[in-house]
């Protein structure tokens, strides 16, 4: 009669392991799939304020998309490079606006645009690239271009992007050169 006691906590300890093990799961998978999402950073578009390779955490609940912001969307339906399926690119023009080009300056709706965010030109990033036509963005849409705008296939080459293939913001790296750094935007 012992034994039978006996298993009863065993097999109520081992059933209750099984199903924290399962809501844990259940909890890991939602955070993933509609919260935050890692992505690795596929080019040097974005240098140098985003590495290649580097892992960077971005926030799938924000709705709100800013002007500076850098966000990961699948790739726009003018761009039809299989190499990478998911892109990483600062948004520079919003829905509505008039976005064009005027020498080096960028001009929103006819206005110079401050970009703070934009590195010393250097090296690469500092070569003369195609300008930005002038394009009204449709509403539902925005225009994204890389930081490193000599080494940057954007929006200047295949368009704008849709809202919905926007999947989320970059708020932080996580990983660079192969070890945890962490910097929040």
């Amino acid at each position: 009669m012992r034994s039978t006691r006996a298993a009863r906590p065993n097999l109520r300890g081992i059933l209750s392991l099984f199903v924290t093990v399962v809501v844990i799961a259940i909890m890991a998978t939602s955070v993933r799939a509609y919260a935050v999402e890692s992505f690795v950073v596929p080019s040097g578009s974005m240098l140098p304020t985003l590495q290649i390779g580097d892992r960077i955490a971005v926030d799938k609940l924000s709705s709100t998309v800013h002007r500076g912001d850098i966000v990961v969307f699948r790739r726009a339906p003018g761009d039809h490079d299989p190499e990478y399926p998911v892109l990483v690119k600062r948004v520079v023009g919003l829905p509505g606006e008039t976005i064009s080009q005027r020498g080096p300056v960028i001009l929103i709706d006819g206005r110079p645009l401050s970009e703070p965010w934009l590195p010393r030109p250097s090296g690469l990033c500092a070569q003369p690239s195609i300008p930005v036509p002038t394009t009204t963005i449709p509403s539902g849409h925005y225009f994204v271009m890389g930081d490193c705008r000599g080494n940057s296939e954007d929006s200047r080459y295949w368009g704008t992007v849709p809202a919905q293939n926007i999947i989320g913001k970059v708020s932080a790296v996580l990983w660079r050169h192969g070890h945890p750094w962490m910097h929040w935007f």
